[in-house]
């Protein structure tokens, strides 16, 4: 009787397991989705997230503080009228700024406006408090500056607020456009796979909890200063899990589809589909977190930052597509299909090859001249990696950043046109005070600098902190030039050479060249780490190690193409003066850990195969069967990796072409064409040394 009753009860209770799920994570949805929209109070977008931990910029930024009010950031307004500054222009830019002191953040200018030495332009400090909300200050400073502006007069707030007030109004669209266009791009490109108005709302509901459960993990983190996020990190984040999220469902899906042909029970279905999809979306998942983790070996808070952030977004991708989709569409069953619902074969199983018979006939013919495939794609990728030392990725001057132009980036040309161009970001020295003199001579002296003051204190004598003083040295280049970069090293030499100084030299110039030195090393690290533990990782899934190794060579192959194509595109048809150096790095590990999840859906469902039909055989029909859904998932992936564009930086425009193209690459290409004629010219040694080499051919 127990049996029996037992035997009754369990499927009248299976609902009961998703129910809960389901129930639990729209808790989690509830609790942390407007964490999502919080993210930016606990971004950190100015220069001091960006620096390196270990370098000589870092340490004078912190001493530097001892010597100046570092509660307070300079906005500079910068004023203009080619015809030349009347008294009148003067008087109105210098009540406007008294009129905005005293609110919102804004102190009164250090100094009335000095005019430039060709008069035909002001500049004034204003200082912004810094622990404030520095983009609604400048924002305010800026409404009151175009008050009552007469014609042929421009005005432009520029500076260290300036700029961080641009950068926070760029990632400002990260919270609502940045969705809004991946979410739209996401649920059009599900209704035309899957044709069904029913699974592209699941998927994407799958999406939103995973990034609501992440936000809320990173927010805590943040906010007690466990890493760093920045709008960068944020924008990437958002994106990865869409992707993410949206390519285990599409793996997830198919194999339920693929499986409610063969029985009539949707949880049997569910459980069969489950199963089989863990392993390779695991691996992925993974391989991803196990990649981007990497990112912590950087000496740049922002990469380190990036890694945890990107490692959270995957993780809350995984538990999502592996527990609240399942238990949605083991409720749902054949109706989450609607109106094309999976019919069950029976008796009359529709074989692999006549459900997908494209990817069929694709395999059939590769079956036939697997060598010619493989030779005429590795060829092809040959060619645009070829081009890939044209990717010029030295730097890009803080004034090229944005893709629009800002208001910020107009008053610096002002300043750079007439007064010293580096007046209002000078390179800072901190030596010890006992050889103030022959520092300031040393400075003076270097080739490149224009002029040299020591910070005084209250009496006007130099300021003394620990027996250091500071001195500030004017650059007669933009400090965002290569030709400034190039005053600061010499100026470095020069300080250096001063016996018993421990003269150490910072400042905005300072920070973009120990910035770039720092991601060119950390590039020279990272990818390397990041080969091997992809590859280690490979091996233990696939349990062999020449597949790993050929697996990885097509990648980097694929990847070394889309940089040469990239560089085409980024210098001759968009015209972009260069990319940061981060921006192969970064490349390099989204596309590495995301591109070999084509590979690890192909290869496990091919291993999987092996074993019941041979290496050949197994391989097609991994390439019949997982071909429609990988494509598709990389169409996803590419798809809302292009949706960072929406972002006016150029760094994140370049990240979202590589990645974007390189994945296609992958997906269309490598794990299309390349790797199943690979395997199947080599047969069942791919699997060596496991013992699934001494299989069938």
């Amino acid at each position: 009787m127990t049996k029996t009753r037992t035997a009754r009860s369990t499927p009248r209770w299976r609902w009961l397991v998703p129910a809960l799920l389901i129930l639990g994570w729209l808790v989690v949805g509830s609790v942390g989705g407007p964490f999502a929209g919080k993210l930016g109070d606990v971004q950190a977008n100015d220069n001091t997230s960006f620096l390196p931990a270990s370098a000589e910029a870092t340490a004078v930024a912190e001493l530097e503080a001892s010597f100046v009010d570092s509660s307070r950031i300079p906005a500079i307004v910068a004023v203009e009228r080619t015809s030349g500054i009347t008294d009148a222009d003067t008087a109105l830019v210098s009540t406007a700024i008294d009129r905005a002191a005293g609110a919102d953040g804004i102190d009164r200018a250090v100094a009335p406006p000095v005019r430039s030495q060709d008069g035909r332009a002001l500049q004034v400090v204003v200082p912004i408090d810094a622990g404030g909300e520095v983009a609604d200050s400048v924002t305010a400073l800026r409404a009151a500056l175009a008050t009552g502006v007469p014609e042929g007069l421009t005005v432009y707030v520029t500076g260290p607020a300036g700029t961080a007030a641009d950068l926070t109004e760029a990632f400002g669209g990260i919270d609502g456009m940045l969705l809004l266009v991946a979410g739209a791009v996401v649920i059009a490109i599900l209704v035309v796979v899957y044709r069904s108005p029913v699974l592209p709302f699941v998927v994407i509901v799958s999406a939103v909890l995973a990034l609501a459960l992440a936000s809320a993990v990173i927010y805590a983190l943040a906010a007690n200063g466990a890493i760093t996020l920045n709008g960068q990190s944020q924008g990437i984040l958002f994106i990865l899990v869409f992707g993410a999220a949206t390519d285990y469902a599409l793996l997830l899906v198919a194999r339920y589809r693929e499986e409610l042909g063969t029985t009539a029970d949707r949880y049997a279905a569910m459980r069969a589909a489950w199963r089989a999809t863990l392993e390779p979306v695991a691996a992925s998942a993974g391989t991803v977190i196990a990649g981007v983790l990497c990112l912590l070996l950087s000496d740049l808070n922002s990469n380190r930052g990036l890694g945890p952030v990107a490692a959270i977004g995957i993780a809350a991708s995984f538990l999502a597509s592996m527990t609240f989709l399942p238990a949605v569409l083991a409720l749902l069953g054949r109706g989450a299909f609607w109106p094309r619902r999976p019919v069950l074969h029976g008796g009359s199983d529709e074989s692999p090859e006549q459900a997908h018979r494209f990817w069929a006939g694709l395999a059939e013919r590769i079956g036939r001249h697997p060598r010619r495939f493989w030779v005429a794609t590795t060829l092809l990728l040959l060619v645009g990696a070829a081009l890939a030392p044209q990717f010029r990725a030295d730097g890009v001057a803080q004034s090229d950043t944005f893709l629009v132009t800002v208001d910020s980036q107009r008053g610096q040309e002002v300043l750079s046109e007439h007064f010293d161009a580096d007046d209002g970001s000078p390179a800072v020295i901190i030596a010890n005070a006992a050889a103030l003199a022959p520092v300031r001579a040393a400075a003076t002296g270097t080739q490149g600098v224009a002029g040299v003051a020591v910070v005084p204190g209250a009496d006007g004598a130099p300021r003394t902190v620990d027996g250091r003083v500071a001195l500030r040295a004017t650059l007669r280049d933009a400090a965002d030039s290569r030709a400034a970069e190039n005053t600061v090293v010499r100026l470095r030499e020069a300080v250096r050479g001063v016996g018993g100084a421990g003269a150490l030299v910072g400042g905005p110039t300072a920070v973009d060249l120990d910035t770039r030195t720092t991601a060119l090393h950390d590039r020279n690290l990272i990818i390397p780490v990041v080969t091997l533990v992809v590859l280690l990782i490979l091996c233990l899934l696939l349990r062999a190690i020449l597949a790993p190794i050929l697996l990885m060579a097509t990648v980097i192959v694929s990847f070394a193409a889309t940089l040469g194509v990239s560089s085409i595109v980024f210098n001759h048809i968009l015209g972009f003066p260069g990319a940061d150096p981060v921006v192969p790095l970064f490349a390099f590990v989204f596309l590495v850990a995301l591109g070999i999840d084509y590979n690890i859906f192909l290869m496990t469902r091919a291993r999987e195969e092996a074993l019941s039909i041979g290496t050949r055989a197994g391989v097609l029909r991994a390439l019949t069967v997982t071909g429609g859904v990988i494509t598709s998932a990389g169409v996803v992936l590419a798809a809302t990796f292009s949706a960072l564009a929406v972002i006016p930086l150029i760094f994140l425009a370049q990240i979202a072409f590589i990645v974007a193209f390189g994945v296609l690459l992958d997906a269309l290409i490598v794990r299309t064409l390349l790797v199943p004629a690979l395997v199947h010219d080599v047969g069942r040694a791919v699997w060596w040394p496991s013992s699934l080499r001494l299989g069938k051919q």
